[in-house]
């Protein structure tokens, strides 16, 4: 064997051996970095699902923070509608409003269980304030019910008894004239009688007279039976009429003036009569001191201004 020869089957075995361990360490690499990779896309995964299970409870919390905003927003209308004010109520509207700025500004995955914890708690806490208003503004409805209908019961009420003392009052307006009216007191058996110069007097059942003879003229009547009119001291005005209309006047003669339906009349003697009931005589002596006028006269009879009776004579 020449010694210049190399031996080529054990080179070639070399060769093939550190190929076989390249191509093993390869393989080797190759499998680290496929477990690697597999490692991180499982981390990824999880990475991806921790964050969007953080920005799913995000929403769910700005939602519950939108319907406790909605609900407070209702109950300061209701209290607005019963003519209330509730600043406490406005002051939880505006809590609730700081908080749905902060919860928005959270960027997805940022949001920690430590902040999911303590904005739920503050929710649980508003939902509970929430509710005992929501009872509140119920008995507060209630109430007002309550007294809406018991008002409307009193003023119906306030309204009958109005009504009862206005039918009342005007019943006894009603008796008063009624009873007014029956007090009344009327004049009976009014007689005319004359007497002469000679101080004779004379009486005739036409009642008719001589007028020159006259000298003065006797006014006799019987007060009626009253059992209304009060007994007490009644002023009586004799009004003797002349064919004419006009009323014999003279102050010396005891004439004067009164009312008689609300308008002022002359009367020509003036006498207070106790009223006793007994149907007691009244009667007037009137002198006129000059001549009469011939002609049909007028005998009238007042009392309180109104008409007790009357009666005429003729002279002629």
């Amino acid at each position: 064997m020449d010694p210049n020869e190399t031996p080529e089957p054990r080179s070639n075995n070399s060769r093939v051996l550190l190929w076989v361990a390249l191509v093993l360490v390869l393989l080797g690499i190759n499998g680290v970095l496929f477990y690697l990779n597999q490692q991180k896309g499982t981390q990824n995964e999880a990475l991806t699902t921790e964050v969007q299970a953080k920005d799913s409870k995000l929403q769910e919390q700005i939602k519950q923070y939108e319907a406790l905003k909605a609900d407070f927003e209702r109950q300061s209308q209701e209290l607005q509608a019963l003519g209330l004010s509730n600043d406490s109520l406005e002051s939880k509207i505006a809590s609730v409003n700081s908080d749905l700025l902060k919860l928005r500004s959270f960027k997805a995955g940022s949001f920690s269980i430590a902040q999911q914890s303590l904005f739920k708690q503050r929710a649980q806490n508003l939902e509970g304030q929430l509710r005992k208003k929501d009872d509140d503004i119920a008995q507060l409805k209630k109430d007002n019910e309550t007294l809406y209908t018991e008002t409307s019961t009193l003023k119906e009420k306030q309204n009958k008894l109005t009504d009862t003392i206005s039918t009342i009052a005007r019943t006894n307006r009603e008796l008063s004239d009624k009873v007014t009216v029956a007090s009344h007191l009327q004049a009976d058996n009014i007689k005319i009688a004359i007497i002469t110069s000679k101080n004779k007097e004379k009486e005739d059942d036409k009642e008719e007279f001589k007028a020159k003879r006259v000298e003065k003229v006797k006014i006799t009547a019987n007060m009626a039976r009253n059992d209304v009119s009060p007994k007490e001291t009644k002023a009586i005005y004799l009004r003797i009429l002349e064919p004419d209309g006009a009323a014999l006047y003279n102050l010396s003669t005891g004439g004067g003036t009164f009312t008689v339906d609300g308008q002022e009349a002359f009367y020509t003697q003036k006498q207070d009569v106790v009223y006793d009931n007994t149907r007691q005589k009244m009667e007037f002596i009137y002198a006129k001191g000059a001549e009469y006028k011939k002609g049909l006269h007028t005998v009238e009879l007042y009392e309180s201004g109104q008409l007790m009776g009357k009666t005429t004579f003729t002279l002629k």
